[in-house]
């Protein structure tokens, strides 16, 4: 807990974090107000059909659109787009306020639904790609992934209780314009963020036409089998939450007798849980187990609902729907992270878009799903088989699931490059990339790793043990864990100033010429911090303290 603690800390310190976090809270306490009132709308017009209909015509716009939300980024800013989006939603919520005020029809409130969801899912691929360039160790990036699905929690707690207090005193009309102003504060909020992705990226997309773009990510997505099962089981799960919007709203008002308000009850219990759920996230940062995670939270998520088909009682699903909201946080985090990390930083934007419209396709088929399972089975038995798809799934895919930790990078790895000043201006993916590229290399005591005056074509950092630095037969200084050597030959082309000789068995990790050229002569920040080094190397031969 005190290490997640640390991380949490650390993440908070960080400004453009912190007003990306208050814009994500701000637009998601809107939404759920908006999207519950929206639910108690759509019953009210045409039944629990309505509900289904108006959540396929939010969900099929927002699938066709998320796929190109970062390569149209690539080419106007990342900043403009999520600016773009936050005012588009705005205006579609405040034109459904004025429609359903003068009593419109209510397809024109479902068609402008549909445009809130396909700017909403746009801005979330982009806000989530930006995280990695944020973090500045892989337990901040898990931290601040954690930070986001709290908010996420926190929203469908409150934003659901303003729905359902706004509803119970004023009206529809004026919850729509609640969500509306949310999202104009929201939208100004992430503007000021920062951190655009860098002119070489931007340079590489300006190339690429927006659907190659896409296409890119798609195949990104699909060529990796650990990033596909991830893929497949979020989809499930949400293809769960799809259907269980639509078996929320029926539940409360017809069997529990909850009337309009009892929908935003029994939505923000979820929301309490999530909060809970983030707690328990934040006690296992340390442990960084996210594959086991996702397990845990694909049972939390389905469990829970096979209990309240059983126990149809509103004490007993205000507890279920709060585990239920535990599993969202931890899954959120667990499946968010992992693809973070397993994608290629160049691709993340392209497949976090990708994978958000798979998602919104499953939620869309989950809600078109749950007015058949009611017609066909009734609401208990379609609440019980919605909730025994995931652990069905967990069961088939455990050895799968299992191996998912195996293929993250070591943290030590990554600690280690984090403490040399060359890597310091990388962003996370590029380093937990060169981490994966490290190589073990064990030396006994008096072996002696690199002479003087060879060809250097490794650099090396020292994870244990001691070694001596020699200059022309004299010793200089002596590296111990967290030294590092061999970078003045690899950027400066010349052989090696110096003899390095293990002083104690010792364990280092070895990274390649090119993947260390790479990685630190693109950035300029890194090119720098590189020069900054090699100064300092340099100017210490002279005055007695070697690098090689």
């Amino acid at each position: 807990m005190r290490r997640g603690g640390r991380a949490v800390a650390a993440t908070a310190s960080n400004p453009p974090f912190a007003r990306l976090a208050a814009a994500r809270l701000i637009s998601v306490s809107g939404r759920w107000a908006y999207t519950v009132t929206l639910g108690v709308y759509a019953y009210a017009a045409g039944g629990a059909t309505a509900v289904a209909w108006v959540g396929l015509l939010r969900i099929v716009p927002a699938a066709i659109t998320a796929p190109f939300a970062w390569p149209t980024a690539m080419r106007i800013g990342v900043h403009r787009s999520l600016l773009a989006a936050g005012l588009t939603r705005a205006a579609a919520v405040a034109v459904a306020a004025l429609a359903v005020h003068r009593g419109g029809a209510a397809w024109i409130v479902y068609i402008l639904a549909g445009v809130e969801s396909a700017a909403s899912t746009s801005s979330r691929p982009l806000q989530n790609a930006l995280l990695p360039r944020l973090a500045r160790t892989p337990e901040e990036l898990t931290s601040a992934n954690l930070t986001l699905s709290t908010i996420e929690a926190t929203g469908v707690f409150i934003g659901p209780a303003i729905g359902a207090i706004l509803l119970t005193s004023t009206s529809v009309t004026t919850v729509f314009l609640v969500g509306a102003a949310a999202y104009v504060v929201s939208a100004v909020l992430v503007r000021t963020v920062g951190h655009e992705p860098p002119a070489t990226e931007r340079t590489t997309h300006d190339h690429q036409s927006i659907v190659r773009g896409a296409v890119r990510g798609i195949r990104d997505v699909v060529g990796d089998p650990d990033v596909r099962l991830i893929v497949g089981l979020y989809g499930a799960q949400n293809l769960v939450a799809g259907a269980l919007n639509v078996l929320i709203v029926v539940a409360a008002l017809q069997l529990f007798d909850l009337g309009s308000g009892g929908v935003g009850t029994l939505t923000s219990a979820v929301g309490v849980g999530g909060l809970v759920g983030g707690l328990i996230v934040l006690g296992r940062l340390a442990v960084a187990r996210h594959g086991r995670d996702l397990t845990i939270g694909l049972v939390l998520w389905g469990v829970p609902l096979l209990l309240l088909a059983a126990l149809p009682r509103v004490g007993a699903a205000l507890i279920l729907l709060a585990l239920v909201g535990v599993g969202v946080t931890i899954v959120d985090v667990s499946a968010v992270t992992l693809l973070q990390r397993a994608a290629p930083a160049d691709l993340l934007g392209q497949a976090l878009g990708v994978v958000q419209a798979l998602f919104v396709g499953s939620l869309g088929i989950g809600t078109l799903l749950a007015p058949v399972l009611i017609h066909s089975l009734g609401l208990r038995w379609s609440i019980f088989a919605t909730g025994a798809l995931l652990p069905i799934l967990v069961g088939t895919l455990w050895r799968r699931l299992s191996r998912l930790d195996s293929g993250l990078v070591s943290e030590r790895a990554v600690d280690l490059l984090l403490g040399i000043p060359i890597f310091e201006p990388l962003p996370m993916p590029t380093l937990e990339g060169l981490a994966a590229l490290l190589t073990p290399r064990d030396y006994a005591a008096g072996t002696t790793v690199v002479s003087e005056g060879d060809f250097g074509d490794q650099f090396y950092v020292v994870d244990r043990g001691e070694l001596d630095v020699i200059i022309a037969g004299r010793h200089v200084r002596t590296l111990t864990a967290g030294g590092y050597f061999g970078e003045i030959a690899l950027l400066r082309d010349v052989p090696r100033t110096a003899t390095v000789a293990a002083r104690t068995d010792c364990a280092l990790m070895a990274l390649g010429r090119d993947a260390f050229l790479a990685a630190v002569t693109g950035p300029p920040e890194s090119r720098d911090a590189a020069d900054a080094v090699i100064a300092a190397r340099l100017g210490s031969l002279r005055v007695g303290f070697g690098g090689v």
